[in-house]
């Protein structure tokens, strides 16, 4: 089984290609996305989310070609996280999490008891209870991002694509955010495909990882594959070391 079939995916801007003939066959799980900045990762992303056309090339998602899924039944299957999330000024927790299901009921579609029962849910799932009175914008970075996810899971999508989701964030934050992610697709019928620059975080917390280099598919495989200095250095450009260490290795530059 497969989540997404890319057959060579092209994406062009003027005078450039990023994307370049991708072939992927991405698993269900939890898929890294990695590589240097301007390798692709999040123009891969917004193909798979249906935010970019690719120039060429097939995309498939579930069996099905992404042109053939209609916009509502696409939107309820899959929930997508911009690396830049939009203003929360003025919103409270659980407006916020409420707005997973627009593409249930619309804009103006009343809430009805399966709806409240998918956002209580979702707070409960993300430890936010005790932020249900609380407005987004005073919330500290970590609680934002379980916030949105918290939003994404209401939603009741079975794919979570997320760019860049703890870039902004300290470690301690970082672990908490992706140990919600790792928790949550161990729980139910859900898989994500996440953009990272940690590799030692990919490594803990995925399953696959799919490394680019300038739009082109650096390494393709199992998370730990990661532990490679020839690898990392194909996909960074620089020497690496892989340190034996308890409960699991790290990598570290040279």
């Amino acid at each position: 089984m497969t989540l997404f079939t890319l057959e060579n995916v092209c994406f062009d801007v003027p005078k450039r290609r990023l994307v370049d003939h991708l072939s992927l066959a991405i698993k269900p799980g939890i898929t890294a996305l990695v590589g240097r900045n301007g390798s692709g990762k999040s123009t891969l992303l917004k193909m798979l989310a249906a935010q970019s056309r690719p120039s060429a090339g097939t995309i498939q998602y579930g069996g099905q070609d992404l042109r053939d899924w209609t916009p509502r039944d696409f939107a309820r299957d899959l929930a997508f996280l911009p690396q830049v999330t939009p203003p929360t000024e003025g919103l409270w927790l659980e407006e916020l999490v409420a707005l997973g299901r627009y593409p249930w009921r619309g804009a103006l579609g009343r809430l009805g008891p399966e709806d409240r029962f998918m956002i209580d849910t979702a707070i409960a799932q993300c430890g936010l209870e005790h932020k249900r009175g609380q407005m987004v914008d005073t919330m500290s970075g970590g609680e934002k991002q379980r916030s949105w996810i918290a939003m994404m899971l209401a939603q009741g999508a079975r794919s979570l694509l997320l760019d860049e989701p703890i870039s902004a964030l300290d470690v301690a934050h970082q672990i908490d955010v992706l140990g919600l992610l790792r928790e949550t697709v161990n729980a139910g019928s859900l898989s994500a495909v996440v953009v990272l620059h940690d590799v030692n975080m990919a490594v803990r917390f995925c399953d696959h990882v799919i490394a680019l280099d300038a739009g082109r598919v650096a390494l393709d495989g199992a998370a730990h594959s990661l532990l490679d200095p020839d690898a990392l250095r194909r996909i960074y450009g620089l020497p690496m070391q892989v340190i034996d260490t308890k409960p699991s290795p790290v990598v570290h530059p040279i």
